[in-house]
């Protein structure tokens, strides 16, 4: 019989998605950071980001992972609106 060709710590569809999901909202976190005119703001902001997904990277429980992927989105949106209006 042929051993398995999956590594022992396989992800199921519903964490690859979830994965998937918090790599999308970071991408988007550092792109939408990189607008941000101020270099000392930007790289503070980037620091931030970066902390805060380095902190969070050990979460296993489902309902915490989407309560902080919601809050990243809010965050983002936040962060969009902000430099919306001071483009305008």
């Amino acid at each position: 019989m042929a051993a398995s060709r999956l590594p022992p710590a396989t992800l199921t569809l519903k964490q690859f998605v979830r994965r998937q999901q918090v790599l999308l909202l970071y991408r988007r976190i550092l792109q939408t950071i990189r607008q941000v005119p101020n270099d000392s703001d930007r790289k503070y902001l980037k620091d931030w980001a970066r902390e805060e997904f380095k902190r969070n990277k050990s979460a296993t429980e489902e309902d915490t992972i989407r309560m902080m992927i919601t809050q990243g989105n809010m965050q983002l949106k936040e962060l969009e609106k902000t430099l919306a209006l001071a483009k305008s």
